[in-house]
């Protein structure tokens, strides 16, 4: 839950770029909502072959969040396992690592440097918008982070946390990684593909965690209060000293799905549960091909969707979030080069198609 503005914040940050195989277009809006937590990265090169997208949608404030855009695809540049081509594992461990990095006298630093003001007993911070392209530095290198020593080296890491979903791009392959209930949706052929799960209570997996690290879960929320099971920060409910970080009631560890592209492949989109509460996957896809029939400028697209989800009032609930959306659109080959791969063509292994209920667009696997 969150405060209610009187009247929505309706401006926008929107922003768009393109390389040789794809162009992207985002837009984010605070809304209803009384602080804007929602942060992204959009990066069309972090190196010669590989693009990242990231949706980090903050609760409890939004430092979290704005920690994740700003280091998260660093670390998974950074681990040794993407150099030796291990995408799945450097995803892993970088989500792991935002927990371990905001920890101690340098976590504190980072975190107050990131937000404008911070509850020292909580550790909350709340700020402004921000993502790395309008920011700051984008791809410097990050040092090894090396432990401080300060009034605040006993620092266990902020009770706030943020969803990360987020989507690498590297040559014709594309990596999904999801902690929480932001999604990660695919159109192939029209179709809506769910490449992430979200992560709620009443998922039997997510629910034996829960209690077997000493939790309980009372009308949909973990020990009454957090409504997702897997999220970067949270430090409250990462606390069992007998279980490992996979372990904990809330845990960072992300789904990882890795899918081969192909020429079918229309966009990818990336959104925050902003967006799925107010539309399912099939009809935000169906929603886009319609838009692209006649714009062009995919942060129109996006503007366009935001604006379509906010609701007229906060009576339901429903489209007061804040929302953040980032659209992908695939660049396709010469079509000579494609008639040619289509004669022998085999329908390519891939994701499920998406499987939503009307009344539950925001629970679909």
């Amino acid at each position: 839950m969150g405060t209610y503005l009187s009247s929505p914040k309706t401006d926008k940050l929107s922003e768009e770029g393109e390389n040789d195989t794809l162009r992207y277009g985002l837009s984010s809006m605070q809304g209803w909502r009384a602080t804007m937590e929602d942060a992204h990265a959009a990066i069309l090169d972090v190196d010669d072959k590989t693009s990242f997208f990231g949706v980090y949608d903050g609760h409890g404030g939004k430092v979290v969040a704005k920690f994740c855009a700003k280091y998260l695809h660093q670390q998974v540049l950074s681990n040794q396992a993407y150099g030796a081509g291990d995408i799945e594992t450097s995803l892993q461990r970088a989500f792991f690592r935002m927990d371990d990095m905001m920890q101690g006298q340098r976590g504190w630093r980072e975190l107050a440097a990131l937000g404008d003001k911070m509850n020292k007993f909580s550790g909350m911070i709340e700020g402004f918008i921000w993502s790395p392209r309008s920011g700051g530095d984008v791809n410097n290198q990050p040092d090894n982070w090396p432990l401080e020593d300060g009034p605040h080296s006993d620092f266990t890491g902020p009770n706030c946390g943020c969803t990360a979903c987020v989507a690498l791009i590297k040559d014709k392959k594309l990596f999904v990684a999801n902690a929480g209930d932001s999604r990660c949706v695919i159109s192939r052929k029209g179709q809506a593909y769910d490449l992430s799960k979200d992560h709620k209570p009443d998922l039997e997996a997510e629910k034996e965690r829960i209690l077997n690290a000493g939790g309980f879960i009372h009308a949909g929320r973990i020990n009454g209060s957090l409504n997702l099971t897997r999220a970067i920060g949270d430090m409250e409910f990462k606390q069992n000293k007998f279980l490992s970080s996979d372990k904990q009631m809330v845990t960072a560890n992300p789904d990882i799905n890795t899918i081969d592209l192909c020429d079918d492949d229309d966009f990818l989109v990336v959104a925050c549960d902003g967006i799925w509460d107010c539309m399912t996957s099939q009809q935000l896809v169906d929603f886009i091909h319609e838009q692209l029939k006649s714009e062009t400028k995919l942060s129109t697209v996006c503007e366009k969707i935001v604006d379509r989800c906010l609701a007229p009032d906060t009576a339901s609930g429903e489209g007061c979030d804040n929302m953040t959306i980032i659209l992908v659109q695939f660049k396709k080959p010469n079509s000579s080069e494609t008639k040619v791969e289509e004669e022998d063509e085999v329908k390519p292994e891939g994701p499920e198609p998406s499987q939503e209920a009307q009344d539950e667009p925001s629970s679909s696997s």
